[in-house]
């Protein structure tokens, strides 16, 4: 039976760490690609015992084996038509997954060809699972200095704009944050707003709210993290203000130490001041984590309560890139739910 039975929306989920172990064991024998076990439940008790990092640095360095995998049309095709089938049996009625193009050109495919390849997989399992609705989110990437990959930068958001409609619905920046101030990637941002490609940007995680702040100048309305964002009263009004939305990841902050422990997580402080929150699981099979077992931690040691959840999933309708009729529907659908709980605590 399911524990939370309205419609659950992931909205920050990373395609290369949440691959199926059996997927990725089978995908890395075909191509002869190392792995660091000798046997798939090996393997599987690899990612487990792996999940808690040092660091978010620490943390990114576990993408190096998906991405290795990833590097043909038919592994990215197969991995996000199995992981949307994944979100639909597991209850989710949106999500918006996202993939840096740039990071899977190093066997002879372009950016485009990732894209086409992930969008491909996306088609097939959205015919195959008529209740979930789903979408592709183009990431740059900080991998350096802002001009070590700008023009790679550049034409990730030429090409989401190019997709968008079929499938992709908007940017974001992802990688390590603090190796050049994030406020250096303003030009990634200015194109996508002179292009209309909606965006997000990672920010205010393994860093401070200053880069939430950096994020809002560029004019963000999501903050992929960002809940260091506590630490600066004055921005979390301008956040409540502008509407901005953060997209809260409890498991992966506590796996990467950005935040010591789920009791001592910020959430709950955000939700009581009114800045819009959402729960997401960042990379499910990296970080052993569902939704579901989000909302769990969520209850039992965040201190939220099951309105709560919906409230968190009507700030993810709301704050989602879906065009206006489906949002509509699904904002709908969430707060009947939350009229039918008695006192909506």
């Amino acid at each position: 039976m399911d524990r939370y039975p309205f419609p659950k929306i992931d909205l920050h989920l990373h395609l290369d760490g949440s691959m199926l172990p059996e997927t990725a064991w089978k995908l890395a024998r075909e191509r002869n690609i190392p792995m660091p076990a000798d046997t798939l439940e090996e393997f599987r008790n690899f990612i487990v015992l792996t999940a808690d990092c040092k660091s978010v640095n620490e943390y990114l360095k576990r993408f190096e084996m998906p991405l290795s995998i990833l590097q043909d049309r038919d592994s990215l095709a197969r991995v996000t038509r199995e992981l949307v089938s994944l979100l639909s049996a597991q209850g989710l009625a949106y999500a918006e997954i996202r993939f840096a193009p740039q990071l899977h050109t190093r066997k002879g495919m372009a950016q485009r060809d990732a894209v086409e390849a992930v969008l491909s997989g996306l088609r097939e399992a959205l015919a195959e699972c008529p209740s979930i609705q789903a979408g592709i989110l183009l990431c740059a990437m900080c991998i350096g200095s802002e001009k070590a990959n700008e023009a790679e930068n550049l034409l990730t958001v030429e090409l989401a704009k190019e997709f968008l409609g079929q499938g992709v619905v908007g940017v974001d920046l992802a990688g390590a944050e603090g190796i050049v101030p994030l406020s250096r990637f303003a030009p990634v941002f200015a194109r996508a707003s002179k292009l209309g490609v909606p965006f997000t940007c990672h920010a205010g995680d393994s860093q401070g709210a200053d880069t939430v702040k950096a994020a809002l100048d560029f004019g963000a309305k999501r903050i992929g993290h960002g809940h260091h964002i506590v630490l600066d009263r004055a921005l979390c009004a301008r956040a409540i203000r502008d509407g901005v939305t953060l997209e809260i990841c409890p498991t992966s902050n506590i796996q990467c130490q950005t935040q010591p422990s789920y009791e001592a997580h910020p959430l709950k402080r955000l939700i009581q001041m009114g800045v819009p929150c959402t729960i997401n699981t960042d990379n499910m099979i990296l970080s052993d984590i569902s939704l579901d077992k989000e909302y769990d931690h969520c209850i039992r040691e965040m201190g939220l309560s099951y309105a709560d959840l919906i409230r968190c999933n009507i700030n993810s309708a709301r704050a989602s890139f879906l065009e206006d009729a489906p949002k509509a529907a699904l904002i709908e659908s969430l707060l009947a739910c939350l009229d039918t709980l008695p006192g909506k605590i």
